[in-house]
């Protein structure tokens, strides 16, 4: 029984040791979540914004770009993956990964050869561990994303977009990442930045006429212009939702940790109540048994 009883100790130790840790990082993802809420605030009207002016360009210019025109046959798919550094977030990495599967299997299927860009330690563990290829990664700096970052990243594909594909470049480029939705959701997103497939915020106009457009200097220039720039504002704001759904997924990942903790200690300090209970019982029925032979030998 003593050794019984020394065990639940150990074990309620441990849990409330447990709790402690959890209880700390569930204070201070929810510390982090406000500011990083602030930021996707602050970030989505601006990308909202210069999608919108891409849209409208697109939409009112006969102008053959890179930006708008999909070209006949697609060869390569660059497929961006947004993950975390660390874990303990729930299935937030995990659902990342499982989009990013499925859209790769959904590219193969249509002919398209698929090549990643990670961000994101999960990210590049997962594919070292499966000893599969990606072509560039970037790591420590997921939680707390700055607009360099984003540059990076969207250098790199853009480099790879403007590339021909027989030269290693790519036709397309998708981003899977968390969408930030509230405290309690967050969704995986896969969204096509390259060619232009979604016409955000534009309203077709009322009339048949549509309105007429002037660019100075030509059209072209200004879609090389905006092309960097929509590119990093969309990226820039996948991460920061990213940064977001993961503070709050680690809240409600470490909440849950806690109570389970909380159930852990009250199941075992009742059982080691019980078996200090039958200890004592053990005791007391030890010594009435050694007093009742003592006076049967007398």
């Amino acid at each position: 029984m003593g050794a019984q009883l020394r065990v639940y100790r150990q074990k309620i130790k441990s849990a409330q040791t447990t709790k402690k840790i959890t209880k700390a990082m569930e204070l201070i993802a929810a510390s982090r979540i406000q500011k990083a809420q602030a930021r996707v605030a602050a970030s989505t009207p601006y990308s909202q914004a210069i999608t919108r002016a891409v849209s409208a360009v697109a939409t009112y210019s006969n102008v053959d770009h890179v930006l708008t025109t999909e070209p006949e046959k697609i060869e390569r798919a660059a497929v961006v993956i947004l993950t975390s550094d660390r874990g303990l977030a729930g299935a937030f990495n995990s659902q990342v990964l499982r989009e990013a599967e499925e859209l790769s299997e959904l590219l193969r299927t249509q002919g398209k050869e698929v090549v990643y860009f990670l961000v994101g330690r999960k990210a590049v563990g997962y594919f070292q561990f499966r000893r599969r290829g990606f072509e560039q990664q970037w790591v420590g700096s997921s939680e707390n994303p700055e607009f360099d970052l984003a540059k990076e990243i969207s250098d790199a594909v853009l480099e790879a977009f403007l590339r021909d594909a027989s030269d290693g470049g790519v036709d397309e480029i998708h981003i899977v990442y968390n969408r930030f939705v509230s405290m309690m959701t967050q969704t995986p997103s896969v969204v096509r930045l390259l060619p232009l497939e979604v016409v955000e915020g534009v309203e077709e106009p009322d009339s048949a006429v549509q309105p007429l457009y002037e660019f100075e200097p030509d059209v072209e220039t200004v879609l090389d212009g905006l092309l960097p720039v929509y590119i990093e504002s969309r990226i820039f704001n996948a991460l920061l939702q990213s940064a977001a759904a993961k503070h709050a997924a680690t809240q409600k990942a470490m909440k849950s940790a806690s109570d389970n903790a909380d159930k852990l200690i009250t199941d075992y300090t009742r059982l080691a109540n019980n078996a200090r209970q039958a200890e004592i019982t053990q005791q007391i029925s030890e010594i009435v048994g050694g007093a009742d032979a003592l006076v049967s030998a007398k």
